[in-house]
């Protein structure tokens, strides 16, 4: 039986404790790599297209641009 790729995932907040926490847990768990971290909406649209991860779990209060935007 052939393994299932990892689930490729984006941590985005502006406070980098909270990046920092939520990485090592993820990252922690098998299949999920996290591929990167953003500090607000506009620097995860940048790392969206150049990073391609499958989820992005984003804060929905941030400066910039929040993750209802």
């Amino acid at each position: 039986m052939s393994e299932r790729p990892a689930v490729r995932v984006l941590v985005v907040d502006d406070q980098i404790i909270v990046r920092e926490g939520f990485s090592v847990v993820l990252a922690a768990q098998p299949g999920i790599e996290i591929v990167g971290a953003a500090a607000d909406g506009r620097e995860a649209l940048v790392k969206v297209d150049e990073l391609r991860p499958d989820v992005v779990l984003m804060d929905v209060r941030m400066p910039e641009m929040d993750g209802l935007e």
